[in-house]
């Protein structure tokens, strides 16, 4: 039996408020314990987006509420509430700036408005870029004008990859994460996934090449984190006329990581700093002490969303044999999952800021 620390997820969207049919805080931490994920940190692009101390309550009463695993709720950089975010820097697992696509109260369409955000945001509190290509680039030099450790999301591109693997050998403050799906898939992958649906395929950043994909597991040096980018949507929107783009993956993230493990692509030490170590010390994480998840590395099966417990109901990898199945997972002394089972009560989660 395998034993790891409580895995950290630094990247989920929950879905509440504003679109609980597809997720809300009680399916989203039963899906993480399921997945050896103990903390996990929510995105603020909700509806309504989280963006200023009524928007960031009604996420946290939600959560005190129902969350079953402890959990952060990021505040959202809009182009007006630099100074609002700024203040409510301890409340929040950190800040989030879409440089890219996004839309309503965060829509940041220059860079006069990532100025005052990088001016006033606290240099200790965590700063998240959803920024791809050129934009991960002005990211970066954004942080060293302003001498403020940035994160960037998601990172799914050989250029990317190369890019921030230059700044931090320049010394500059820049982290990463990548998600299992642009580990795992490329855009070869999207016929077999879309089972003549392509709106099952979309994801963002887009599903990258082969090149780009083999990038990433040769700069798995250069990787500080990785994180689901859970972003569960139903297969009636996936497959509609204007399908949203995301897939779900908290359930499905260690068993990929640890098949990967028993392919000698990976070791298990890797597991450790990129989904525990590395995001505590990112994101300011407290300690859980007694917690801890328990994995039996023998079991083979394959992954079934009839068998999830995400509200979706789908995963772009239903079918995949893997190697590595959770088994327990016990959060500050009490057993929160066990064999299949999601034995922690809703409410039991805490806040990582309170």
């Amino acid at each position: 039996m395998l034993k790891l620390p409580g895995l950290i997820d630094p990247h989920v969207h929950v879905r509440e408020p504003g679109a609980t049919h597809k997720e809300d805080w009680d399916t989203v931490t039963q899906a993480a314990l399921a997945g050896g994920v103990t903390t996990l940190l929510a995105m603020p692009n909700t509806k309504p987006p989280i963006f200023d101390e009524a928007t960031l309550t009604l996420a946290l009463d939600a959560a005190n509420a129902k969350a079953r695993c402890d959990y952060g709720q990021y505040i959202g950089a809009g182009p007006d509430n630099a100074d609002i975010a700024a203040a409510l820097a301890p409340k929040a697992a950190g800040l989030k700036m879409y440089l890219d696509s996004t839309f309503g109260e965060l829509r940041l369409d220059d860079m006069t408005l990532w100025m005052p955000h990088f001016q006033t945001f606290p240099k200790l509190a965590p700063m998240v870029m959803h920024a791809e290509s050129r934009t991960l680039a002005a990211a970066i030099l954004f942080s060293t004008i302003y001498d403020h450790p940035v994160h960037i999301a998601h990172v799914s591109l050989k250029e990317e990859i190369l890019l921030i693997k230059a700044a931090k050998e320049k010394g500059i403050k820049v982290t990463c994460e990548v998600c299992p799906h642009h580990l795992f898939l490329s855009t070869e992958d999207i016929p077999a996934i879309s089972h003549e649906h392509p709106g099952r395929g979309e994801v963002r950043p887009r599903l990258a090449t082969k090149e780009d994909v083999h990038s990433l597991w040769t700069n798995l040096d250069v990787i500080d984190c990785f994180a689901t980018d859970h972003a569960p949507h139903t297969l009636l929107e996936k497959d509609g006329e204007n399908p949203p783009p995301g897939f779900p993956g908290l359930e499905t993230m260690l068993p990929l990581l640890l098949t990967a493990v028993d392919d000698g692509r990976l070791t298990v030490e890797d597991i450790r700093q990129k989904l525990h170590n590395n995001p505590k010390r990112i994101f300011n994480l407290p300690e859980q002490p007694e917690t801890w998840v328990e994995v039996d590395e023998n079991a083979i099966y394959e992954i079934k969303a009839t068998e999830s417990f995400t509200r979706c109901g789908w995963t772009p990898f239903e079918g995949w044999k893997v190697k590595g199945r959770v088994t327990k997972v016990v959060l500050r002394g009490k057993t929160a999952f066990e064999d299949g089972k999601v034995l922690a009560e809703a409410g039991y989660g805490k806040n990582i800021r309170r």
